[in-house]
């Protein structure tokens, strides 16, 4: 059985916090937990505007507090997100999340991630073979 506390990770595993532009990521499952997905608590600032497209990865988000929209950029559509919101990339779709105020996520990686990545210039992140274990 694995049990993690998120505020002992914020205070004693700087390791598994990982920060990128206007966004921050508390990894609280990663890939060499052997679960077959990672889970994080992602926090996005208000204001921001993200792209994203994770070739080598499935996600997952469910909403916890604050609100903003995702884009779906193949299509131009828009959707809500808000506390009790979910949205599954399931073709590992190319998409903008905006944030009007701080969003707060949580969020599952399949395949998990290593707790190193972060976004590349195309806004994915490395596949498996080529991260790095944490």
């Amino acid at each position: 059985m694995i049990v993690r506390d998120f505020n002992e990770i914020v205070k004693n595993e700087r390791d598994r916090v990982v920060n990128d532009a206007k966004w921050s990521s508390v990894r609280m499952l990663l890939a060499q937990d052997g679960m077959g997905f990672s889970f994080h608590i992602t926090f996005l600032e208000a204001g921001s505007e993200h792209t994203f497209e994770y070739k080598n990865h499935f996600e997952s988000v469910y909403c916890m507090q604050g609100s903003g929209s995702i884009t779906d950029l193949a299509t131009g559509e828009t959707h809500a997100i808000r506390p009790g919101v979910m949205y599954a990339l399931d073709k590992h779709d190319r998409h903008t999340l905006r944030a009007d105020e701080e969003l707060v996520m949580a969020c599952c990686f399949n395949p998990p991630v290593t707790g190193t990545e972060v976004h590349r210039e195309d806004g994915s992140y490395a596949p498996a073979e080529e991260a790095v274990e944490a």
